[in-house]
């Protein structure tokens, strides 16, 4: 029977799991968080529900796997080669950053030059899962901040596999030899490139006939086949199978096969990845936890502050304002889960000893409980600091006289079509923008822009929002949305305001603070959808149009009231009864051309009628059955809606 007990302890895991994905999705913290604390609570060190982990880590490491094989799809190869300077320049500062720094604080405190670079490594890693999580829940992934996150966690996930590769380099119990690490170097990345060779010669071909198969357990257990065959080639290069999963990912994600394979991937790495980290929590040694508490909480006090630090000071060398710095470095300032697969890799070449990793343990998990509570408390920190940099954040653009004048804040998509309709029109405009890059090649074309943080007042001044006709905010920040709209009402109470926001539960909140157009994306596609269904059903577009306008007017509130909507539709179903009144245009391709309205027989065939026909500027009004039809005539058409649409495709001739 101990041959089975695995079977338990997986039931006891996923019994767990359960209820924890309910807790934590109601208290809006990432489960992963949960699965970490469930194995402190059940595992040797706890109720001892598990008591033996070391046949749970052999579930674990097929959760690595399949978590590298899914970071490896979603990072192909094109976008590798494409990647822009900013993710490398700031990524690689960070890490690299991070890593230096940590190398020496271990060193000078008497650690072997090795573990030092290999603490370093451990350090540089944040949690993707985590970060990506809690910036998708709050709306802010096309935020700066989200967007400087998002860059750097993508570089971090991807150096993983240099850092597998050199943990036996790291770990051999030697004095180093340059020439010895040189040619280990060499025989890993040749080994990797040998396979991401053979990988991309043979997975496409192997992924079509398995599709062709057309049979989907064949496709599915295709899929496992190359994942974990691919991951042990890479073992038998003596080289780890998580790095082997990751080439598998990247090669996959250039086929045509990505969605599906993801499809039918994602289910296994959910429950597999969850057995991972309640892994993780079965490690930490709550005995040591408690008797080293004070020392553990201050470790990780500082590995939270080392992480903030040198993240702030890579972003605002990018010359980003002090805000989105500190939003960014508060946002990656946790272990991530990366880390843990390294330390226990690394605990197999002697790189970390067993105290050391119950502490590393132990702060890691600290780390990321706090992320949730860093993301609350960071937005009102960074607004405080952010009052210290804002002189330099000051760029005028132009020493021009501004006055009625638009002000735009943002230059994305939204930003520029606004931008180019005003320069047409004549109308004097100015832009707030936040993405240095942006305001550089902007301001080479001419472009009024200034480079600043739209929550700092004195932006808003160097706009020139006391003599501004109008603010338009179309960025993606709400948050940032919220404080720049109070500052503009705030400096010119009698400025137009016209806020672009995602969803329509912040509507409300936006009035409030002076808002005189809110548009809500939520329901402007919605208006954009309804109002084409209805033009397919030929109601008229006066119709349309007035409730759009009643909807507009009424800052959408109808839509979100669905019983005080209905009243406003209510004659719709009276309009869709009647006849309506169409125009078809006749094209020269139509086949028609030349025939009499007798020869036409469009009444018998279709129960619409020809009620009026207008040619060259002229209308022919109850045309006779002798009358022919000509090239460009349009021609008006009554009926009920059916006999319209019957209509319009026996003249289309479809």
């Amino acid at each position: 029977m101990e041959n089975i007990s695995i079977i338990k302890e997986i039931v006891i895991i996923l019994l767990v799991s359960l209820p924890i994905i309910f807790l934590f999705k109601k208290i809006n913290i990432p489960s992963i968080v949960g699965f970490l604390i469930a194995g402190m609570i059940i595992g040797p060190y706890g109720f001892k529900l598990i008591s033996n982990p070391e046949q749970i880590d052999i579930i674990a490491e097929i959760g690595v796997i399949l978590l590298l094989f899914t970071i490896g799809l979603e990072i192909s190869l094109k976008n590798l080669l494409s990647m822009r300077k900013f993710l490398l320049i700031t990524g690689g500062i960070q890490v690299f950053g991070t890593i230096l720094i940590s190398t020496l604080i271990f060193y000078f405190n008497d650690i072997p030059l090795n573990k030092a670079i290999f603490f370093g490594m451990l350090i540089s890693l944040s949690s993707t899962a985590i970060v990506l999580k809690l910036l998708s829940d709050r709306k802010e992934i096309e935020t700066p901040h989200g967007r400087i996150s998002l860059a750097i966690l993508i570089f971090q996930d991807f150096l993983v596999v240099p850092f597998f590769i050199f943990l036996p380099i790291l770990g051999q119990s030697e004095k180093f030899e340059l020439t010895k690490i040189i040619l280990q170097i060499v025989y890993a990345f040749g080994a990797v490139a040998l396979i991401i060779i053979i990988a991309r010669f043979l997975m496409p071909k192997i992924l079509f006939h398995l599709a062709n198969l057309r049979i989907r357990e064949a496709f599915t257990i295709g899929i496992i086949l190359l994942l974990l065959g691919t991951a042990y080639l890479t073992h038998l290069f003596g080289l780890s199978f998580a790095l082997g999963a990751f080439i598998a990912g990247l090669i996959v994600s250039e086929s045509e096969f990505s969605w599906q394979v993801t499809a039918e991937i994602l289910p296994f790495k959910d429950v597999f990845n969850s057995i991972f980290f309640v892994s993780i929590g079965l490690l930490l040694n709550i005995n040591f936890l408690i008797s080293n508490i004070s020392l553990l909480l201050l470790i990780t006090i500082g590995l939270i502050l080392l992480k903030a630090l040198v993240v702030v000071s890579t972003v605002k060398l990018s010359r980003y304002p002090l805000r989105t710095s500190i939003l960014a470095g508060f946002g990656l300032a946790q272990i991530g889960e990366f880390s843990f697969i390294l330390a226990q890799a690394g605990m197999s070449f002697n790189l970390i000893s067993p105290d050391y990793f119950d502490a590393f343990i132990s702060s890691s998990i600290f780390s990321m409980v706090l992320t949730p509570f860093l993301f609350q408390l960071t937005p009102f920190v960074a607004n405080r600091f952010a009052k210290i940099g804002k002189h330099k954040e000051q760029k005028i653009s132009s020493e021009k006289e501004f006055k009625n004048h638009v002000i735009i804040v943002g230059f994305g998509l939204n930003g520029r079509n606004i931008a180019r309709v005003l320069k047409e029109a004549g109308i004097q405009y100015v832009i707030i923008e936040l993405n240095p890059k942006t305001v550089k090649e902007e301001k080479t074309k001419g472009e009024n822009i200034i480079f600043g943080d739209v929550n700092n007042e004195e932006i808003l001044k160097q706009a020139k929002i006391q003599d501004a006709n109008v603010v338009v905010f179309v960025i993606s920040d709400f948050r940032s949305t919220r404080m720049g709209l109070y500052f503009a009402k705030k400096l010119n109470p009698s400025v137009y305001a016209i806020v672009r926001t995602r969803l329509v539960a912040e509507t409300n909140e936006l009035i409030s603070l002076g808002a005189d157009e809110v548009i809500p994306e939520e329901f402007e596609t919605s208006l954009q959808i309804f109002s084409k269904v209805l033009r397919k059903y030929h109601v008229p577009l006066n119709v349309i149009m007035k409730q759009v306008q009643i909807i507009r007017s009424e800052s959408y509130s109808l839509l979100r009231d669905p019983d005080k909507y209905h009243q406003h539709l209510s004659n719709l179903g009276e309009i869709l009864a009647a006849g309506i009144t169409e125009t078809y245009f006749i094209n020269e391709e139509n086949v028609h051309i030349g025939k009499s309205l007798a020869e036409l027989n469009l009444r018998a065939l279709t129960d619409a009628t020809i009620i009026a026909i207008v040619r060259q500027g002229e209308t022919i009004s109850s045309p006779t059955s002798k009358e022919q039809i000509l090239s460009n005539d349009t021609l008006v058409i009554t009926g009920t809606h059916q006999a319209v649409d019957s209509a319009f495709k026996y003249l289309s001739n479809e």
